[in-house]
């Protein structure tokens, strides 16, 4: 896994928390809902990558 494949994956996971906290806070739940769905596609590309990197060794 290239070091920008996974600063890029922590970056959407860091930013989908942000966004559900806000939109939680600020009764918002479309944006709460897009906080959750980012953090999980963060997490899921992560899962691919280190997946890839498992069948290269």
């Amino acid at each position: 896994m290239s070091a920008g494949d996974k600063l890029k994956n922590v970056v959407q996971q860091t930013v989908g928390k942000a966004e559900e906290v806000v939109g939680k806070k600020t009764d918002d739940a479309e944006l709460h809902g897009q906080g959750k769905k980012d953090q999980a596609m963060g997490a899921d590309r992560q899962q691919t990558e280190k997946a890839k990197d498992a069948d290269k060794s």
